[in-house]
């Protein structure tokens, strides 16, 4: 039996939090998993899952295995990581993930740039509208907008978004602009539902809130069906800056705009840092400063 397999197979299982969850992520058949699981309890003469038929547990003697087995795979891999020359010279693989537009229209233009600068980094950019877990999905970096609820990681504050409500000057037109967060209940709104780092619909004064007409599930819908004039969304100043600059879309209710959302990259908590993970940081959270103070003002 390969232990350190064996450690790693037990570990995806409890993170999955299932038997076939577990299977999937590997990419193994669920039968291959089980056996696995079952061979290392043969092993160690033990049991270390308490399985039901949705969930499955951890005894005592498993809880205290996964630490164990958690903290020498994060060895190896530091070890091996050693040997390759990461920690001499930047190089091998980066995986960062970011939201999908703001990652469209500012992260992937300066990784552009890094990889032109370091080829011996090959860069895999997951761009995707939720809060991914870095060390369970295997992940160096995270660009996360709002306010920071994990300790466990390292922030870099790279700056500020400010949150806005727009509408197109056609339906402003036909059904008036709000000129306080309580005339919002006349209007009608759409909403963009994706992460918990989106904006809802809070002011100064507290929530007002119009009649939701158009729920979606991403931001460019959201721009699309207000920019045709069904009625006003509250987004990101990024999803709607080339909107609002070019006319399409007009703030309103700036004034009782909430505080703006920060803006960091961070990475999990660890020993030394790969290179290639601090020459990232060293390109990009300048240059993120720069996009995002000009961005923070966008209009006409």
């Amino acid at each position: 039996m390969d232990r350190f397999e064996a450690m790693s197979v037990l570990l995806a299982v409890v993170e999955a939090g299932s038997l076939s969850a577990g299977a999937r992520r590997l990419g193994q058949p669920l039968a291959t998993v089980s056996r696995k699981v079952a061979d290392l309890e043969r092993h160690l003469h033990t049991r270390l899952l308490v399985r039901t038929s949705r969930r499955i547990g951890l005894t005592d003697a498993g809880r205290a295995y996964v630490a164990a087995s958690k903290r020498i795979l994060e060895q190896v891999e530091e070890a091996e990581r050693t040997a390759s020359g990461e920690y001499r010279e930047p190089r091998g693989e980066l995986n960062v993930t970011a939201p999908i537009v703001f990652g469209r229209r500012h992260l992937l233009p300066i990784a552009l740039e890094f990889l032109a600068a370091h080829a011996e980094i090959d860069l895999r950019l997951l761009l995707i509208d939720r809060s991914v877990t870095l060390h369970e999905e295997h992940v160096d970096l995270a660009l996360r907008i709002g306010v920071l609820d994990d300790s466990t990681l390292v922030a870099t504050r790279v700056g500020s978004i400010r949150r806005l409500l727009c509408a197109s000057p056609d339906y402003l037109a036909r059904r008036g602009t709000p000129r306080t967060p309580e005339d919002l209940a006349g209007h009608d709104g759409i909403e963009f539902r994706g992460t918990p780092a989106d904006p809802d619909w809070r002011h100064s004064r507290g929530v007002a809130v119009p009649r939701v007409r158009l729920a979606v599930n991403t931001a460019e819908a959201a721009v699309d069906a207000a920019v045709a004039g069904l009625g006003i969304t509250r987004l990101l100043s990024y999803q709607v800056a080339d909107e609002v600059r070019s006319g399409a879309l007009v703030p309103v209710l700036e004034p009782f705009g909430p505080a703006p959302v920060p803006v960091s990259l961070v990475y999990p908590e660890q020993g030394l840092l790969p290179l290639k993970v601090r020459a990232f940081l060293d390109w990009t959270a300048p240059r993120l400063r720069a996009r995002l103070a000009s961005a923070l003002h966008i209009g006409p």
